[in-house]
């Protein structure tokens, strides 16, 4: 095992919803610690930019645009893996979708399937084509992005919430069949973040404020607190760690 329990020299790290947020905050991190980053999001400009940054940074990147909530895209960017790396050691699942903000009984199918394709059927089947490409190279590791709604759905965002729980679920699963292949697989759970995404809580006063008044450290997050704990998990330092979802939240579900 290195000295350096977080050392990510040699490795090569595919980070989805890359092109902002916990994504990039993640992806520019994991290059600082050594890895090679595949920076990947759904349009490729997006992901050239912080793929460029991240190099004049001083850092390995490399840019791949992927949708995860299309299969024929997944099909693509782990063919262009395969082809252009030969491994895989690190997925890092973090794009999502929350298209619906409203009361339970007003989610209509079209809310409801982009959510699923995108949160549930996109996080599994990413998993599952890097999980064959560490399985043939030694092992791995898998982070996934769920959220602390996937254990206390918030409030107006049901399906997003259901969706989350899915993941902490599909965590445990693929934790429990890839050890036996040296591949790990562990979530962070975040907690209210300011990042483009979480918009509509930010924007929506009383809903903030509402949140705010929950957290015991009473402030929000910003991505690159996040990013440290995907480090962990990505890492040596958590090499008995599988199966673990890690509350990143200011203390909210304590």
């Amino acid at each position: 095992m290195s000295k350096n329990l977080f050392d990510l020299s040699g490795r090569v790290a595919l980070v989805t919803g890359a092109s902002r947020g916990i994504g990039e905050a993640t992806a520019r991190l994991l290059a600082q610690h050594g890895a090679h980053v595949i920076v990947s999001s759904r349009k490729q400009e997006a992901c050239d930019e912080v793929a460029a940054s991240i190099r004049e940074e001083g850092g390995d990147a490399s840019a791949f645009a992927c949708h995860v909530g299309a299969m024929e895209q997944i099909t693509a960017i782990f063919e262009h893996v395969r082809a252009t790396h030969g491994r895989l050691d690190i997925l890092v699942n973090n794009a999502a979708t929350n298209p619906y903000f409203g009361h339970i009984l007003d989610t209509d199918l079209g809310a409801y399937t982009k959510t699923a394709d995108v949160n549930i059927r996109g996080y599994f089947f990413m998993s599952i084509e890097a999980g064959k490409l560490m399985r043939d190279n030694g092992g791995g590791a898998i982070v996934n992005v769920a959220s602390i709604n996937g254990v206390s759905p918030g409030n107006m965002q049901a399906i997003y919430s259901i969706t989350k729980g899915a993941v902490i679920n599909m965590t445990k699963a693929f934790a429990k069949e890839c050890a036996q292949h040296n591949i790990r697989c562990n979530a962070l759970l975040p907690g209210l973040t300011r990042t483009k995404f979480a918009s509509a809580l930010f924007e929506n006063e009383d809903v903030r404020k509402g949140v705010m008044t929950s957290i015991p450290m009473q402030r929000h997050a910003e991505p690159e607190e996040m990013a440290g704990t995907i480090i962990y998990l990505a890492s040596d330092a958590s090499s008995y760690a599988t199966g673990t979802c890690v509350n990143v939240d200011g203390g909210l579900l304590a």
